[in-house]
């Protein structure tokens, strides 16, 4: 079997497609795949190396038969495919960190430096990739790399990210959402990109011929999740919707979340969201939005002092998404409802955390004190506690 003579190969031909996102991995890696392979070579033009593997061992023994296949010419000429295929030990756990495949990946990184015939191409896919790692890094300078990371919808600022993703694919099915329908959609999955795959071609199929998704449709069609939940009670908040965001407490405790999660994740940056809002319109004239977007360009837009105080992204910039989505509403409450409202929820932390008082009650009077009257049908929380 000829070999290829890496004196005087090519600068190699490097291609890879890793990150935490598999379905969207798999798929980008599959379609590129397909177009590097060389046509008409049939099975000679393509060599997949099966990178699943279950142990170290196996996983050295998938590298060097990466090796072997990059220094292997082609059996009739031509270009040939190396397809390290799913690699799953280029992590941080026991498997990545051992002594053999280390080593193996050492001397994979020494034959793509030394480059190989022009009649090679390398393909890896990997899932869960350490970018700490020497391999990595060497990887990163020699391959054209596509990074598919999942987004973290614990991070603020996901809501954007995750919203461009969808309109994005939504464009390619000729979909269009109603501003609505587009924030309920973003919450619905958050973020994970096989949830809104599916959730759109379960969109696109409903549709047919019909192309404008609103807000009906996907709260029909998309499951409602612990996420659509808690967005459902900021929207009743914002709008001020006192029986719905009562039932929808209740909702959530019958579900078993817990009473200071739905504080702290759902009723607190509501309130504070729309008491930023509501500041940064009256303090800069800044019009009320009809979608989140427009009020996200006039915040960037603002002086870096008048914007210091909110709350920002990973990267440094600010969080805007949520605070488009509170201008909506602003316009509902003064902003001495807000503070008392930001007060209430300080109170109920406490209560909740000291005291055995009831904790749906508990709940029950910040959303009234915020939406309504201090006290429901003439009776406080606590006076209720004690019957």
């Amino acid at each position: 079997m000829p070999k290829a003579k890496t004196s005087a190969a090519a600068p190699a031909k490097v291609y890879a497609v890793v990150g935490s996102d598999d379905v969207e991995v798999k798929h980008t890696a599959a379609e590129l795949a397909e177009k590097l392979k060389p046509a008409d070579a049939g099975d000679f033009g393509l060599e997949v190396i099966d990178g699943a593997a279950d142990n170290a061992d196996q996983a050295a023994a998938r590298i060097r038969s990466t090796i072997e296949a990059l220094r292997t010419l082609p059996f009739f000429g031509g270009e040939k495919l190396v397809w390290l295929k799913n690699a799953n030990f280029l992590g941080d756990d026991q498997k990545a960190r051992s002594a053999a495949v280390q080593s193996a990946l050492e001397e994979l990184t020494e034959t793509i430096g030394a480059g190989f015939g022009w009649e090679i191409i390398f393909l890896l896919s990997a899932i869960d990739v350490d970018k700490r790692r020497s391999f990595y890094k060497s990887l990163a300078k020699r391959a054209e790399l596509q990074v598919f990371d999942k987004l973290d919808s614990s991070r603020s600022g996901w809501e954007e990210e995750a919203t461009e993703v969808i309109q994005a694919r939504a464009k390619k099915r000729k979909l269009q959402f109603d501003d609505d329908a587009l924030e309920l959609f973003v919450l619905l999955t958050g973020g994970d990109t096989r949830e809104i795959e599916n959730e759109l071609e379960k969109i696109d199929i409903f549709l047919g011929k019909e192309r404008v998704v609103n807000v009906d449709l996907v709260r029909e069609l998309v499951p409602l999740t612990r996420e659509g939940v808690i967005f459902d009670l900021s929207n009743a908040l914002a709008e001020r919707d006192l029986e719905r965001a009562l039932e929808l407490v209740r909702q959530l405790l019958d579900q078993g979340e817990s009473a200071i999660g739905i504080l702290l994740v759902a009723i607190l940056p509501t309130v504070r969201n729309l008491l930023l809002a509501k500041d940064l319109m009256e303090r800069h004239q800044l019009s009320r939005p009809h979608a989140p977007f427009p009020f996200i360009s006039a915040v960037n837009r603002l002086p870096a002092d008048a914007i210091a105080h909110l709350p920002r992204k990973k990267d440094g910039t600010v969080n805007a998404f949520a605070l488009g989505i509170a201008a909506q509403n602003a316009h509902r409450f003064q902003t001495g409802q807000l503070i008392r409202g930001m007060q209430a929820c300080l109170a109920a932390n406490l209560q909740l955390v000291t005291t055995q008082l009831d904790h749906e009650l508990v709940l029950t009077e910040v959303v009234v004190k915020l939406l309504g009257d201090s006290n429901v049908g003439g009776t406080s929380v606590s006076q209720r506690s004690r019957h």
